[in-house]
């Protein structure tokens, strides 16, 4: 009878012994030795020797880590010069971009956008009260999907593991720092307004001011007014463009902005928003694309331009597009004024403000993509060794030596029975 009750009992210690070891908390070191799919990651985060530190002591952080298929994509996107060029200051920006305070679980997220904040806080690179922010939403199918600057999308595959002091969610695409005003507009086709601003006084303001939110007009409402802006003085077209500007203490993100929020432009007058029919409008005008991280804030496109002195007009969500209160003549078809002011080179990610000379670049994370995983995950841990004089742990004695232990007490029971 006792040798009949005893096999369960056995096979139940057995599992149990045998999942305590699987759960067991692992700390931030154990968890990216053991991914796979992180080598490259790994290699870049302990190459940041003090970043990399901090991590150890934090008491709750969630890290965003790109998986080795994002490395490979990073000569051939916006962050490319910046590794290929070894420019560390650059480098060390983008990864605290990639890590958020506080815990953010993958079940924490839903149909509506967060934006949480990130360790990026450097003023050469952001002007963001708290720090940068991230965007992050959970789309159909319970896929969660992390928005960046340039319009950049990095989708969440493998959720919520846990190390002590935090979790680890793995991307499959980098996040990019957002850049400034003049830069992020031609990446959603507003070559009109960017050219406008930089036509004017009001780039440095656009560019640098802090906790800044943009509406901005779409390249078609440029267009219908365009000879009339053209003719426009100085002063007049800053005096309009004013008028689409607000800045507060606090960054116009969808979700601070519930129906019937007024917001203060620096022009000194009013803007309303209003919520309906499942769409958000600005005074008349609807807003078409919201929340596109700039380096200092937000900027949300509309489809016409706002009136400074028609401020008090309101929304009509019936008709699909509203027509423009200014009056103006517009320009033949294709024409799109002011673009001949952007200035060349706006489309890269900023590299003018930081060191030419670094640690880390695009020969460290695999760049050749014809490489065989197995090759590229070998030359990754061969250059972190050496760039931590060899000294990269190796776990595998040391889960040897737990199983080995676990091992030793079952059989020690075993034979106290």
């Amino acid at each position: 009878m006792h040798s009949v009750l005893l096999v369960p009992l056995l096979a139940c210690l057995s599992f149990t012994i045998i999942a305590l070891a699987q759960n067991e908390t692992r700390d931030l070191t154990q968890l990216l030795q053991s991914n796979e799919n992180l080598t490259q990651f790994t290699t870049l985060l302990t190459s940041y020797g003090d970043i990399y530190a901090n991590l150890s002591f934090q008491s709750g952080v969630t890290i965003l880590a790109p998986n080795d298929d994002a490395f490979n994509k990073i000569p051939y996107s916006s962050l490319g010069p910046a590794f290929e060029a070894n420019q560390s200051q650059i480098v060390r920006s983008i990864l605290q971009y990639h890590i958020l305070p506080g815990l953010h679980p993958a079940g924490g997220y839903n149909g509506s956008f967060s934006f949480d904040k990130t360790w990026l806080q450097n003023t050469s690179y952001t002007n963001v009260t708290g720090g940068q922010v991230v965007g992050g939403v959970q789309q159909a199918g319970n896929v969660n999907v992390f928005t960046s600057g340039l319009g950049t999308r990095s989708t969440l595959v493998t959720p919520d593991l846990p190390f002590i002091g935090g979790i680890v969610h793995v991307i499959d695409n980098f996040l990019v720092p957002p850049q400034n005003f003049i830069q992020t507009a031609p990446q959603f086709n507003l070559t009109a307004a960017g050219g406008a601003v930089a036509n004017t006084s009001l780039a440095d303001y656009a560019n640098s001011q802090q906790d800044i939110t943009i509406f901005v007009p779409r390249n078609a409402a440029f267009q219908q007014l365009g000879e009339t802006l053209q003719s426009m003085s100085s002063i007049q077209l800053q005096r309009l463009l004013n008028y689409h500007i607000v800045n507060s203490s606090t960054v116009g993100y969808s979700t601070n902005l519930p129906n019937g929020t007024v917001l203060r432009t620096r022009s000194g007058q009013n803007l309303t928003i209003t919520f309906a029919s499942n769409s958000l409008f600005v005074n008349q005008a609807r807003i078409l694309q919201q929340d596109l991280l700039i380096s200092n804030g937000i900027m949300h496109v509309i489809d016409n331009f706002l009136d400074p002195d028609a401020p008090s007009v309101t929304a009509d969500p019936e008709i699909p597009t509203a027509p423009p209160l200014l009056r103006g003549t517009s320009l033949s078809e294709n024409v799109v004024p002011f673009t001949s002011f952007l200035p060349t080179g706006v489309t890269s990610f900023d590299t003018s403000s930081a060191s030419p000379t670094g640690s880390f670049g695009a020969n460290d994370i695999g760049k050749g993509t014809s490489s065989s995983t197995s090759s590229r995950r070998a030359s990754s841990t061969s250059s972190s060794q050496e760039k931590n004089g060899g000294s990269r742990l190796n776990l595998q004695p040391a889960i040897i030596a737990v199983n080995s232990g676990l091992l030793g007490a079952f059989f020690w029971f075993i034979g106290t029975l």
